[in-house]
């Protein structure tokens, strides 16, 4: 019976073309912006990290007091060094890491060639097992390497192409800035957006010069701050800044290094919470806080809800076309029902004749999902035009995820189809209650 109910709905579109294309149109602009929209949204408030992002917590100390932090009370978003070695000593958790951009210059080996300026990051060893970043060659360097500030690097599959044209280059030698590095492995492709592990120097989607898209490298962090490489992000400081040397730079109050640890347990975020709390109150007894301690540890979810990194204008526009959405439906609810009772008499015909109201439904919802198909069917193609424009709304690094997958088709049609056969209930219960006797004495 559907195939034959669907049958009775291509026929139905074809016998009233102006009002099928009313309603056809109404769904496929109405689903077109909704999903134009999601696109954007699911792109930029998507888990960056859905397998770990409960275990990665990224930990602040209140290194600058109460007149001086930021909105609420908050501490700074990042850590001083003073502060960043503390924690790193500790080895107060499972897994831990610090990290900050720097920008370097790989030096050619031909006499001929420019040098070639190159981002990355300054990171722990523990980094690439916290964050799971995928080697194409190798793996990272090991912890003995951290405290050796050996001269290791891992480079990216891209870097690896332009210097080594894509070869297996773990052993060969690299020229950064001046200083040569011992590649020990090739990362595979991996920018996670939003780049949650650096939301200090980057909004999650655009980073600064070289670091605006894939990290080019990643060199421990002990060789980085033994060769006095100042970052290449942000950098917050209060107080006087009369700093000119690096170790004046170093017991400032700028902040500058990103903490991260990993924690397994509820037991384990207790404790290590305790841990700084414990930290800040040794710091205030030696006198150089002079608050009571001010510490936070969230995770990847809470931490991208707080630095607010979902762009607001996604949220809004995202609930324009919701409601876009939804006055298209409504519109389409007045269509069907003027559809469905203009046909009151064909249907006192099929109830004289022995038609149930189940059969009336069954026949009108699935002449509704058949309008919802064509309409999904327009909504796909406008999407598509859509997906392609958003740059002209949203940032371009943002915009450029935006993406028309397949997940992103099925939603489209099953949408629309879902939508539209909601939205035909009603016109269905009025013409599944068309009383047959008025209708034939009428006729």
């Amino acid at each position: 019976m559907f195939a034959y109910y669907f049958q009775l709905g291509l026929r139905s579109l074809r016998r009233n073309p102006a009002l099928t294309a009313l309603m056809v149109m109404a769904i496929g602009f109405g689903v077109a912006a909704s999903m134009i929209t999601y696109s954007v949204f699911r792109a930029v408030s998507g888990n960056p990290i859905p397998d770990k992002s409960a275990q990665l917590f990224t930990p602040q100390v209140d290194s600058w007091g109460p007149q001086q932090n930021l909105k609420g009370g908050e501490p700074p978003n990042a850590l001083d060094y003073v502060d960043a070695m503390a924690l790193l000593h500790a080895h107060a958790a499972k897994r831990q890491t610090l990290l900050y951009p720097v920008q370097l210059a790989v030096m050619p080996d031909a006499s001929h060639e420019l040098p070639l300026n190159v981002g990355g990051y300054a990171v722990d060893d523990d980094f690439f097992a916290m964050f799971e970043v995928p080697f194409r060659y190798g793996g990272g360097w090991g912890a003995l390497d951290d405290d050796a500030r050996a001269a290791d690097v891992v480079i990216s599959t891209e870097l690896n192409q332009k210097l080594f044209g894509g070869a297996n280059s773990v052993g060969r030698t690299v020229n950064l800035s001046g200083h040569d590095y011992r590649v020990v492995g090739v990362a595979s492709h991996w920018n996670p957006n939003p780049r949650f592990y650096d939301l200090f120097s980057t909004n999650g989607f655009a980073g600064l010069g070289e670091l605006s898209g894939e990290p080019d490298f990643y060199l421990p962090v002990t060789r980085a701050l033994d060769l006095h490489m100042y970052t290449a992000g942000s950098n917050s400081c209060r107080g006087a800044l009369s700093y000119i040397s690096w170790a004046e730079y170093t017991q400032s109050t700028c902040v500058w290094i990103t903490p991260w640890v990993e924690l397994d347990s509820a037991a384990e975020v207790a404790s290590y919470h305790a841990f700084l709390t414990h930290y800040a109150a040794e710091q205030q007894h030696a006198g150089r806080f002079n608050w009571a301690p001010n510490v936070r540890l969230r995770d990847v979810a809470q931490w991208l809800d707080y630095q607010q990194v979902v762009p607001p204008e996604s949220r809004i526009s995202l609930a324009v076309a919701l409601g876009f959405f939804l006055i298209c439906l409504v519109n389409t609810i007045g269509l069907l029902l003027a559809k469905f009772m203009r046909r009151a008499g064909e249907i006192g015909v099929r109830r004289a004749l022995g038609a149930t109201r189940g059969e009336i439904y069954a026949q009108y919802l699935t002449e509704a999902g058949t309008v919802g198909l064509a309409g999904g069917l327009l909504g796909l193609l406008l999407t598509a035009v859509g997906v392609s424009g958003v740059g002209i709304l949203f940032q371009p690094e943002i915009a450029q995820l935006a993406r028309l997958d397949f997940s992103l088709v099925g939603l489209t049609l099953v949408v629309a189809i879902v939508a539209t056969v909601l939205a035909a209930f009603y016109p269905a219960w009025r013409a599944a209650h068309v009383q047959p006797a008025w209708q034939l004495k009428s006729s």
